[in-house]
C-alpha cells in the first residue's frame, strides 16, 4: 500500500468528484467539459462520472497538457465512449484504451496509445515520442509527424493486429524492438522525399513496416530488411490508407501511385546470440 505521506502528496488540492461537475454540462448522452481548472487526475474523475451518469460522448474543452486522457474509463458491461478533445493532451493519451475512440483537434504530446488494447485514436495534428509503445490492438491514425521511438515494442496475437498511420515522417528508432502490427509511414509533409530517420527496425522481430519515400539502407537496423511488395500488402495499405484519407481529406489514389517500401525482420531473435545457455 502506498504510504499516506505519498498519497496525501499525489491528492493535494484535488477536488472531490461532486465538487467538479459544476465543470461538466451533461444533455442527453453528451457531457461537455471545461478542463481549464481541472488537473489530470480532476479530469479523469469527472469524465468517468459523466459516464456513469449516462455519457455516451465526452467533449473536452481547453484541454492543455492533462495526461492519461481515455485510461480509466473501462467498465463491465464493455460499453464504448467518443472523445472529443479540443487543446492538447498530455503524455499517455488514450494508455490502455480498450475499444474506445478519441478524435484530438490538434496535437498530441508524448506516448499516445501507450499498451493500446482496442479502438481508435485520430490525431488532426502531430504527436511526440514513444507514440503506440507496446500497442497491442486498435487503430492510431495521425495526421503529421511523429517523434523518436515511435512502434517501439509493439506486438500482436492472432487476429488482433495494431495498425499505426502517420501521414508524416518519424525521428530515429521507429518500430524499435517491434514483435507484431502494421505501421504505415507516408511522408506527406517531407519537401523532399527522402525521410531522415535512422536505426529504423532496430531489434524488430515480428511485424511489418511500409513507408512511402525514400530511406537509404545505412538508415535501417541490421535486424530488418527491405522486401517487394505482395497483392496483399497493397490490399492493407488501401484499406488504412483509405481511412487516413478519409479522416483527414486526402486522395487515397494519390497516395498510392507513390512506391513504397515493404520492412520485415531477418529474425525472429534478434538478440539470441547474446545470452548464455
Amino acid at each position: 500500500m502506498l504510504p499516506a505521506v505519498f498519497r496525501d502528496a499525489f491528492l493535494e488540492n484535488v477536488r472531490k468528484v461532486d465538487e467538479l461537475l459544476e465543470y461538466a454540462l451533461i444533455e442527453g448522452d453528451v457531457a461537455k467539459i471545461d478542463a481549464s481548472q481541472l488537473n489530470h487526475k480532476e479530469l479523469n474523475d469527472l469524465m468517468r462520472e459523466c459516464v456513469l451518469k449516462g455519457a455516451k460522448k465526452l467533449i473536452l474543452k481547453n484541454v492543455c497538457g492533462q495526461r492519461y486522457i481515455g485510461t480509466r474509463l473501462y467498465f463491465p458491461d464493455r460499453r464504448k465512449l467518443e472523445i472529443e478533445i479540443f487543446g492538447t493532451p498530455g503524455n499517455d493519451l488514450g494508455a490502455f484504451l480498450d475499444g474506445h475512440r478519441i478524435i484530438v483537434h490538434g496535437n498530441a504530446q508524448d506516448g499516445v496509445g501507450n499498451t493500446m488494447n482496442d479502438g481508435e485514436i485520430v490525431i488532426e495534428g502531430r504527436a511526440g515520442d514513444v507514440v503506440a509503445m507496446a500497442m497491442r490492438g486498435g487503430k492510431i491514425f495521425i495526421r503529421d509527424d511523429v517523434g523518436y521511438r515511435t512502434a517501439i515494442h509493439m506486438k500482436e496475437y492472432k487476429d488482433k493486429i495494431p495498425v499505426l498511420v502517420v501521414g508524416g515522417t518519424s525521428q530515429d528508432f521507429l518500430g524499435e524492438y517491434m514483435a507484431g502490427g502494421r505501421v504505415i509511414l507516408l511522408g506527406l509533409t517531407l519537401k523532399k522525399p527522402k525521410h531522415k530517420a535512422y536505426y529504423i527496425g532496430t531489434g524488430m522481430h515480428g511485424g511489418v513496416i511500409y513507408i512511402r519515400g525514400e530511406v537509404e539502407e545505412h538508415q535501417l537496423g541490421k535486424e530488418v530488411g527491405v522486401v517487394d511488395m505482395e497483392e496483399e500488402d497493397w490490399k492493407t495499405l488501401e484499406r488504412y490508407v483509405g481511412e487516413f484519407s478519409t479522416y483527414f481529406g486526402y486522395d487515397a489514389d494519390e497516395i498510392l501511385a507513390e512506391k513504397f517500401m515493404k520492412l520485415l525482420p531477418v529474425t525472429k531473435r534478434p538478440y539470441g546470440r547474446i545470452y548464455a545457455y
